[in-house]
């Protein structure tokens, strides 16, 4: 059952709805399921959600929220995303509590992957 008035689910657009499906799975090893050829939902991920059809893309640059992702391993995480296709966009970098980085999917949608481990 979901939690009256708390974040339930989030949906991301999509120029390619398979490259993301692969995408994803690879990496994150996150579950999907198809609702005709424009729409994906996803699961595993910590937050269920969707993928839909679209040109768009979503980037803090244009003012959109950031979704992260935390690891154990940045630097073995960093390594999974590019060798499944996606662009890191800013490099590791440290901040008040940890280090991360930005990525972008096949797609171009920007996310970030944080780690508190090593400090």
């Amino acid at each position: 059952m979901a939690a009256h008035q708390k974040i339930n689910y989030v949906e991301f657009p999509a120029k390619d709805i398979a490259a993301t499906k692969a995408f994803f799975t690879k990496i994150f090893a996150w579950a999907f399921v198809d609702y005709g050829p424009e729409y994906t939902a996803f699961s595993n991920a910590g937050l269920n959600g969707g993928f839909f059809k679209s040109e768009l893309t979503v980037s803090t640059h244009h003012g959109s929220a950031l979704i992260v992702f935390y690891s154990q391993t940045l630097e073995d995480t960093q390594s999974k995303i590019e060798t499944a296709g996606g662009s890191i966009i800013k490099p590791i970098f440290s901040f008040p509590g940890g280090r991360r980085f930005h990525f972008t999917d096949p797609n171009g949608n920007e996310y970030a992957v944080w780690s508190d481990k090593d400090l």
